[in-house]
């Protein structure tokens, strides 16, 4: 098996360095140096490695919602196959803990706001999430009429999202059991 190049491992240290500083210091106080400092480099190797902060923080986030293949897909992995696993994931432990995954998407959404290009990579990441739980639900309940099917995966995207966003500051113990009751109480509308 080839080594990988040093620039790619450089790289990729720089972006696990880069998603620690948004999730300590927030998007904007993700500068350069706190990155450099961070990852052990000079200023000058992290823009050499990857180029200036604009593009370092579209290269985090294409990272974050990357898929297998290395492409902006879906939030769910690759082997759900039925809305029970879709649900499973987005309304388990991992996806709805408040780490530093969750902190650093939710420095995108902030940035979003004012980069159209990382808003593209958000938009195209949840509308290939979205599209997945239609097909899901699809699957699950084909009786149903296709934009009750639609409405019902975008609200099921949008349960997940909201309850992972509240876990950051949300201690009650029932969001994660409310928010799957709601998942579930959605798709059993069709």
């Amino acid at each position: 098996m080839a080594r990988p190049s040093i620039a790619a491992e450089r790289r990729d240290q720089i972006i696990d360095a880069t998603m620690t500083t948004i999730a300590e210091y927030g998007i904007r106080g993700a500068t350069l140096d706190r990155i450099a400092d961070a990852v052990g480099m000079s200023r000058g190797h992290v823009r050499h490695f990857v180029g200036n902060r604009d593009r370092l923080l579209m290269d985090t986030a294409i990272f974050v919602f990357a898929d297998e293949t290395g492409e902006v897909g879906s939030l769910l992995p690759a082997d759900v196959a039925e809305i029970g696993d879709a649900l499973e994931y987005l309304f388990g432990e991992v996806f709805l803990s408040p780490d530093r995954e969750n902190a650093v998407v939710l420095g995108l959404v902030e940035l979003s706001r004012t980069t159209p290009a990382i808003a593209d990579v958000l938009t195209s990441a949840y509308s290939a999430t979205r599209e997945q739980l239609l097909d899901l639900v699809s699957a699950a309940k084909p009786d149903a009429p296709y934009d009750a099917q639609a409405t019902v995966a975008y609200g099921l995207l949008m349960c997940a999202l909201g309850s992972v966003f509240l876990g950051d500051f949300d201690v009650d113990p029932a969001r994660l059991t409310r928010s799957r009751a709601a998942a579930e109480a959605l798709v059993a509308s069709l």
